[in-house]
């Protein structure tokens, strides 16, 4: 089966390198560049990839929102290019909806690991333990495909995603702090941190909960960080 992934970088020598480097790392791919983001999400409309790299600053739409406008659409893995190593990029990137962001100027190896990374997350795996579903209250989080269940309704879930629900399912009813999931998930140990991050994939999560008619619901704890309860 052949790896479809989709670029967008309004530097031609950047797409030429990241696509010579995936097609040649990556089995059985294929990388089909774009010059702006806009013609990247004309082609997603008509045909899905398997993971998409999108640049920040292009001409037309910019990646965070292309990113936003992918991820109505599809929970497909997004890697994130920037120019700017900064907080206000990496909440804006992982607010959009994206799973990984790297900082340019591109290194060949760390990018095919990045994507190897993230197509990985999309197979077929198990935990170290073995367990490949965690149950709170009736619903089901697989780790096999990343999906949620409740009775007989599913959603695919993001990578970051599957993260925050996994940490909240093996609390089991319990607190988790916002600081700890910011750690533990996006790498960030910095008490300052505006909270988007975790309260964005919040959102999306409590959404697809929705969607399942889930009774399993995300409680807010107000100062410190959530919870899952059952409503009644």
């Amino acid at each position: 089966m052949t790896t479809l992934i989709y670029i967008a970088d309004d530097d031609a020598n950047i797409r030429s390198l990241i696509s010579k480097v995936l097609e040649k790392e990556i089995k059985d791919s294929r990388v089909k560049a774009f010059e702006t983001g806009d013609q990247l999400f004309l082609a997603f409309l008509k045909e899905k990839p398997q993971l998409v790299i999108l640049d920040v600053m292009m001409p037309g739409t910019n990646g965070f929102k292309i990113a936003e406008m992918i991820r109505q659409e599809s929970d497909l893995p997004i890697l994130l290019l920037t120019a700017k190593d900064s907080d206000d990029d990496f909440i804006e990137g992982f607010g959009s909806g994206v799973d990984d962001y790297l900082i340019k100027p591109i290194s060949p190896i760390r990018i095919s690991l990045q994507v190897k990374s993230l197509l990985n997350r999309r197979g077929i795996r198990q935990s170290s333990s073995g367990q490949s579903a965690f149950v709170f209250n009736g619903l089901t989080l697989s780790e096999a495909d990343r999906m949620v269940s409740y009775k007989q309704k599913q959603q695919q879930l993001t990578a970051n995603e599957f993260e925050v629900l996994k940490a909240l399912i093996k609390a089991d009813g319990l607190p988790v702090s916002r600081d700890d999931l910011l750690n533990d998930i996006w790498g960030i140990d910095q008490e300052d941190v505006e909270t988007r991050v975790t309260d964005d994939t919040i959102k999306r999560l409590r959404q697809k909960l929705r969607k399942v008619d889930s009774h399993v619901v995300i409680e807010t704890i107000w100062g410190y960080g959530f919870k899952l309860s059952e409503k009644i």
